[in-house]
């Protein structure tokens, strides 16, 4: 059988003559984070005061003693080097890389002595193939699309510039004999009530191996099947069914069922090598037909058509090496809480961890995978071209056994770039990528993941015969909004998939006394400006709140209503299209998570921390939604009631019209079923209906625990009451590390916000913005917080104020 050897301990780090210990995984900026020899990049601007690692060479080394070994082959393999390095054992040249993005293997077969990895500069790199292919144009000034490394680790518009250089995912020595399993391809499909598994199975042989008959067998449960090799022939096919296999759903509709799948590969002696991995039984079918609104995108997961509940995954450090196993399921459970039934993998990043794509099929997230290319022209010659046919078979295959993983995804923005940016024009008759897009990596994925759709880019129409951000044609991305407008112009239009749109806030209060300490805040203090990295994005958040609020000189309460029209803002836009399902059939904000403490799209900032966005899309994503849309002219508003679930709701839709003291002036109720999976719309009677531009009433609606409001004009007109309000602190029966704050209104109380990270930085509210009619109550639990009083609680809660 293969013996493998870990090479995760005795390396160092060698630059300029000085030696230090270095962490496999990792990467030079946590190795010399780690000695003491840098600050923390990711604190006040220390980022660039350690520019100069990226534009130096670096080198690791470690001792490969002669063990011996009962074993004709040893591989040395590297599972990622980032990027450009040269490898030698012995003083023997094994091989040299340029790409992050795939694994490599060497015979090291006899070899012994120091191994050493020398990287040179990414910039050098970059700077060498761009002499090479040519200049092309990118959105940031820097050479990403010349080496096949994470593109955002050279910065962007909510990211730090850190390109670095490391061995940054597990090395090992293999030891075999024979013949080892080279690749293994699993198709899964179900056909009526039997599931089937059809591995393709490619051998690597020794000369001793080459002149033998082997078997391999694949193994689910009790269900078993062989196939034989013989001499000469280093490919095979084994085929599975299962019998009435549970399937694997995404989350809330049905069960994550998952199987092991193991291969061995044989010869008369005994096993030689084993492969495993979990697969799932699904069928996925992606819906671009034409209809009477354009051409729609909409998946279907087992038969049933989805609204999709998205969000965009950046890399959650931009030191990629030290996110864990842990954290992946920390963010990913946070989605899943959050009602996400889908992530998609931004082509800027990675193809992450093995440890992600698990953690999903686990919690039903459905994973977008995009192909890493971003917001540039990629040249098509060579050395890049064979460097990106390597990269993407060989993730299209390390990532197919995974149920979780629904849709392909040739770049992003990349094809609406060259119509839009002006690349076009600039490139003249230069290669961009479209090779890739329509040519490379749909045949890729057509021969070797024929079970899973493919589509050329996000945002993307379908065909050059429709602009490729047509809102009417496939996906759609939705930034002019942020960029130029108000929020409420998301309902100006209805896409048929909103693959990317979102709103800034600062990350939590907390998280930025972290990263700034030292920094009195203010929103333009220096640290916030080098932790604010889009174009005039300080001046977009301002003009976002002063559409509809007063812009405050306090910092504090700045933050706070910033934090609020990034909630609105996202939940405006998702309510209007689910509100128009199945036209539109899904949106994936941007963005979930953060690379470092950050202003940004993210609705989990930098430091795991929630912000008020990420409560609010745990209710708009809810099976059960209920929302107040606006309507043209003077006309009254429409109750829109959206049913995820695979039962129909029957409810009683309560609608109040209110007073702006929070006072009911006049009730009715209506009882409604919507089915399932379905949206109903009513009409609000125009007895209940605001007048039009009143800046004294507005318009309430529930559904069992759920609210809507609908106010006629920007809260900076409308004519509030001074808020008042009651609070209390009780402990929590059994859990002495949580106690909940029980607020009582006696006036209107609009988005009410706890802090909570302002009692304690650890501390974690269980709910988001509030809005209390007078009379009601709301208690909010809060945990990591113990011992705090009513005036301390008090201070960590901010409302809408009167103007």
């Amino acid at each position: 059988m293969k013996d493998v050897t870990q090479l995760d301990q005795g390396w160092a780090l060698h630059h300029a003559g000085s030696r230090l210990p270095a962490a496999v995984p990792g990467c030079v900026h946590t190795d010399l984070l780690a000695a003491g020899l840098i600050p923390d990049p990711f604190l006040e601007a220390n980022e660039t005061d350690v520019a100069w690692v990226s534009r130096q060479d670096w080198t690791y080394t470690l001792d490969l003693p002669d063990h011996g070994t009962r074993h004709e082959r040893t591989d040395l393999v590297f599972e990622g080097l980032d990027t450009a390095a040269t490898i030698t054992l012995g003083g023997t040249e094994l091989g040299s890389t340029r790409n992050m993005h795939r694994g490599y293997r060497f015979d090291a077969t006899g070899l012994t002595g120091e191994l050493a990895v020398r990287f040179t500069s990414a910039y050098r790199e970059a700077e060498r193939v761009r002499a090479l292919v040519g200049d092309r144009p990118n959105v940031y000034p820097e050479p990403f699309q010349y080496i096949r490394k994470m593109a955002a680790s050279f910065g962007w518009d909510w990211g730090p510039t850190l390109p670095g250089a490391g061995i940054w995912r597990p090395a090992r020595i293999e030891r075999w004999s024979t013949a080892r399993l080279a690749r293994v391809r699993p198709h899964t499909a179900v056909n009526g009530t039997t599931g089937t598994v059809e591995l393709h199975l490619d051998l690597e042989r020794t000369t001793t191996g080459a002149a033998r008959e082997l078997t391999a067998t694949a193994t689910i449960g009790d269900h078993t099947a062989t196939v034989a090799f013989p001499v000469g022939q280093d490919t095979a096919v084994i085929v599975l069914d299962v019998p009435d296999p549970a399937l694997w759903w995404p989350r809330g509709y049905g069960d994550q069922a998952l199987y092991d799948l193991d291969v061995t590969l044989a010869d008369a002696q005994g096993p030689l090598d084993s492969w495993h991995r979990r697969v799932g039984f699904r069928t996925i079918e992606l819906d671009t037909s034409d209809d009477e609104h354009g051409s729609g995108f909409t998946l279907a997961v087992n038969g049933v058509r989805l609204f999709v509940r998205g969000v965009n995954w950046i890399p959650d450090d931009t030191l990629v090496s030290r996110v864990t196993p842990e954290r992946y399921r920390e963010r990913l459970t946070r989605a899943a809480e959050a009602n996400v039934d889908l992530v998609r993998v931004w082509g800027g990043g990675i193809y992450e961890d093995e440890a992600f794509y698990d953690t999903c099929d686990e919690l039903g997230l459905m994973v977008w995978q995009d192909f890493l290319f971003a917001c540039a022209a990629y040249p098509e010659e060579q050395p890049l071209r064979g460097e990106i046919e390597a990269e993407a078979r060989e993730n299209v295959v390390r990532l197919m056994p995974h149920p979780s993983l629904v849709l392909w995804n040739g770049n992003n923005e990349n094809l609406w770039g060259f119509r839009d940016w002006g690349w076009e024009t600039e490139l003249a008759s230069a290669s961009w990528g479209e090779g890739y897009y329509l040519g490379v990596l749909p045949r890729i994925v057509a021969e070797l993941d024929p079970t899973r759709p493919y589509t050329a880019g996000s945002p993307w129409s379908g065909s050059w015969d429709h602009h490729p951000n047509d809102v009417d044609h496939g996906t759609h991305h939705s930034w002019e909004v942020w960029n130029r407008q108000d929020y409420a112009e998301y309902r100006a239009t209805v896409p048929r998939f909103v693959a990317e749109f979102g709103w800034q806030a600062p990350p939590a209060h907390a998280t930025l006394r972290r990263a700034l300490p030292t920094e009195e805040l203010a929103t333009d203090s220096p640290g916030m400006l080098h932790h604010q990295k889009a174009e005039d994005g300080n001046g977009k958040l301002d003009r976002g709140v002063e559409r509809h609020f007063d812009l405050p000189a306090d910092f504090d309460r700045w933050h706070y209503l910033t934090q609020v029209v990034q909630a609105r803002a996202v939940a405006a836009g998702i309510e209007h299209w689910r509100s128009h399902w199945p036209r539109c059939a899904g949106t994936v904000v941007w963005q979930l998570n953060d690379c470092w403490p950050v202003s940004s799209w993210a609705a989990i900032d930098g430091d795991g921390r929630l912000k008020p966005l990420w409560y609010e899309l745990r209710r708009v994503f809810a099976d059960r939604l209920i929302t107040l849309q606006p309507t043209t002219g003077d006309a009254a508003p429409t109750v829109a009631l959206a049913n995820q679930a695979a039962q129909p709701w029957h409810t009683v839709v309560t609608l109040r019209r209110v007073s702006a003291d929070g006072t009911t002036t006049t009730t009715t109720e209506l009882p409604v079923t919507v089915e399932a999976r379905s949206v109903l719309r009513l009409p609000v009677p125009n007895a209940l209906a605001p007048t039009a531009g009143s800046t004294k009433e507005f318009l309430a609606a529930d559904a069992d625990d759920l609210r809507a409001v609908h106010f006629p004009v920007p809260d900076k007109r409308f004519d509030y009451a001074r808020p008042e309000f009651e609070l209390t602190v009780e402990p929590v029966a059994d859990d002495d590390t949580a106690l909940d704050i029980v607020v009582t209104a006696h006036t209107l109380v609009r988005d009410l916000l706890l802090q909570a990270d302002r009692l304690a930085p650890d501390a974690v509210a269980d709910r988001g913005l509030l809005t209390l009619l007078a009379g009601e109550r709301a208690r909010i639990r809060v945990t990591g917080a113990p011992g705090i009083d009513a005036d301390t609680a008090r201070a960590a809660l901010y409302c809408v104020e009167p103007a």
